[in-house]
């Protein structure tokens, strides 16, 4: 009860995550650089992409490669990953991991904000549309 009036309250934010292990590094790199060119280039932001069933739009609001700061050291790691940020706080992260036992690890992260109560119930695994 009390995650639902949470919920209800906030709306829920469903996540997901996919690591894709052992792929072409090669492979995996080109993608990356891809994404970044999209994302250096900026004329994806503004753009709206419909969800499956065309009922659900996405705007993205802002994109980026994500870099890390350190608070403490105040050390800069680049390249972290790449970011889709959207306008309903929803969010897409491609990032590219060394930490597979063979190739490259692609890890692909989605979150996404569901600020209608009657959809908030479903598992975060399963498509919502």
């Amino acid at each position: 009860k009390v995650v639902h009036a949470h919920w209800t309250k906030y709306g829920r934010n469903f996540f997901t995550r996919y690591d894709y292990e052992g792929v072409d590094s090669v492979g995996a790199n080109q993608m990356m650089e891809k994404l970044r060119a999209a994302v250096a280039g900026g004329d994806v932001v503004g753009k709206e992409f419909a969800g499956k069933d065309g009922k659900r739009r996405y705007r993205l609001s802002a994109c980026d490669d994500f870099r890390y700061e350190d608070p403490i050291d105040q050390s800069v790691t680049e390249k972290q990953g790449v970011r889709f940020l959207f306008a309903d706080g929803s969010r897409i992260i491609f990032r590219l991991s060394g930490t597979g036992t063979g190739g490259a690890t692609v890890r692909l992260y989605i979150d996404s904000f569901e600020g209608d109560p009657a959809n908030q119930t479903g598992d975060a695994q399963v498509s919502r549309e």
